[in-house]
C-alpha cells in the first residue's frame, strides 16, 4: 500500500514526529492491530498514519461502518417495507446506494417508493408530524452513538402521540463484534484501537473485557492523527511490557463510565437481542430492539415484510474485510470492477467503508491510473 504521511497537514507535525519517534523505539516485534472504527480507518489513510510507524506494526481495519455491517436481509426488509403502501421511509444518505440481495433503495425510489434521507431520526419524527395520514418508518442504522438519538425520537413520539411514527431498528452494539473476531480465530491481532464517537457513550470501561478475557490491551482514540498516534504508542507500550490493560487517548471526550444520560435511553427504549452482521452471521446479544411497551412503534411487528432468501453480491469480499481477515486491495473487484462510482459493496459505498478510504487515500497509484483513464 502506497501512503504519503501528510505531516504538513496536521496541527502540530513536530509532535507527531516525536509520537512517531517514541513508538519506533518502543516497537520491536510484528504486532496486528485492529482499528475498528470506520472513521479511524479514514482518517489513519488520509493522513498517511501507516508510512509513519514502522514495519513491525501492521494495521487492519475492522467492522465499524454500520451500512457495511447491515445485512442484505435486512437491507431487503427495508426496501420492501419502503413499498409498502403509503409509507415514506426516511434513513441516512449511504444507505441508499447499498446493494440488497436484488434492488437498492435507490432503485425503489425510482420505480415509485417515497425514500428520503434525513440528518437526524427527529427529522423523520417532523415528517411523520407534517403527514398523519402516512405511515413514516426510520430505518435505524448504527451503533451505540446513534441509537440514543433513535430512542430519543421514540420517546417523543410517545410523548406527542404520534401515532404515524415507526423504527426499523437496525442497530448494533460494538463490544460483542470484537468478540466474535477474537473467538473466530481468523485474524490474530496483538492491539485494538477502541472507537471513540462510541466509547463516548458506552465509556472505556466497556472495554475491559479486552485485557481481561482476552488479555488484548486496547486504547481509545479519537480522530486527529495525534489522537490515533498516542494510541498506537500505548498499546505498543502495553503489548512491550506484557501489561495489556485499557488506556484512555481520547480523555478530552471519553469517561470511563461513558454517557450515562445516553445509556438510560438506550435501556429504556431497547432491548438486546441475537441480530445478523453482514460478513458475520448471528452474533449473539450485538443488537438492539425496542421493548415491548414501544412494540407499535416497532415497523418489523406493524408491517411484517416478507422477503426472499439474501444474497450477497458476487464476488464482493466485504465481509472478510470487515472481519480484519483480507484488506479492500485483497479483494478482486477492488478498483478493477468495484469504486465508488460503480460499488458492488457497502465497503465501497459507505463513507465510512474501509474500501471506500483505501480507494481515497491508500494507493495511489490505483488513483493516477483512473485519472488517467477519464481524461
Amino acid at each position: 500500500m502506497s501512503t504519503i504521511p501528510f505531516t504538513d497537514r496536521f496541527r502540530d507535525p513536530e509532535a507527531a514526529h516525536a509520537l512517531a519517534e517514541a513508538i519506533r523505539a518502543r516497537s520491536t516485534r510484528p504486532i496486528r492491530l485492529m482499528e475498528f472504527c470506520g472513521g479511524h480507518t479514514h482518517a489513519i489513510l488520509r493522513y498517511g498514519i501507516p508510512s509513519l510507524l514502522p514495519e513491525t506494526i501492521d494495521l487492519r481495519s475492522g467492522p465499524g461502518c454500520p451500512v457495511c455491517v447491515t445485512s442484505a436481509t435486512d437491507l431487503d426488509r427495508a426496501i420492501a417495507l419502503a413499498q409498502v403502501e403509503g409509507a415514506i421511509l426516511t434513513t441516512f444518505g449511504d444507505m441508499i446506494r447499498v446493494p440488497g440481495s436484488r434492488d437498492s433503495l435507490a432503485q425503489a425510489k425510482a420505480q415509485g417508493a417515497d425514500v428520503r434521507v434525513v440528518y437526524s431520526p427527529l427529522d423523520a419524527l417532523q415528517i411523520a408530524r407534517q403527514n398523519p395520514e402516512r405511515p413514516v418508518i426510520f430505518l435505524g442504522v448504527g451503533f451505540e452513538t446513534t441509537a440514543p438519538m433513535v430512542g430519543s425520537a421514540v420517546l417523543a413520539a410517545e410523548a406527542e402521540g404520534v401515532g404515524n411514527f415507526y423504527v426499523f431498528s437496525t442497530h448494533k452494539l460494538t463490544p460483542p463484534a470484537t468478540r466474535a473476531i477474537l473467538d473466530a480465530g481468523e485474524v490474530a491481532l496483538d492491539g485494538i484501537i477502541g472507537p471513540g464517537h462510541v466509547t463516548t457513550v458506552i465509556g472505556s470501561e466497556a472495554w475491559r473485557f479486552l485485557p481481561d478475557d482476552y488479555s488484548i490491551p486496547v486504547a481509545i482514540a479519537g480522530f486527529e492523527p495525534l489522537d490515533i498516534l498516542r494510541a498506537v504508542l500505548a498499546l505498543v507500550e502495553m503489548i512491550e511490557d506484557g501489561r495489556p490493560d485499557v488506556a484512555n487517548a481520547y480523555a478530552r471526550s471519553v469517561r470511563p463510565e461513558g454517557n450515562l444520560a445516553a445509556q438510560q435511553v438506550l435501556d429504556r427504549v431497547f432491548e438486546i437481542a441475537d441480530v445478523e452482521w453482514r460478513g458475520f452471521g448471528t452474533v449473539p446479544a450485538s443488537g438492539l430492539r425496542l421493548r415491548e411497551r414501544y412494540a407499535r412503534f416497532d415497523a418489523a411487528r406493524a408491517f411484517p415484510v416478507e422477503v426472499e432468501p439474501a444474497r450477497e453480491p458476487p464476488g464482493c469480499r466485504c465481509g472478510e474485510i470487515l472481519r480484519g481477515v483480507l484488506r479492500p486491495p485483497e479483494c478482486p473487484l477492488f478498483v478493477r470492477v468495484c469504486t465508488p462510482q460503480n460499488p458492488v459493496g457497502p465497503c465501497m459505498v459507505s463513507a465510512e467503508g474501509a474500501c471506500a478510504a483505501y480507494y481515497r487515500y491508500g494507493n495511489v497509484e490505483h488513483r493516477t491510473q483512473n485519472a488517467e483513464h477519464r481524461t
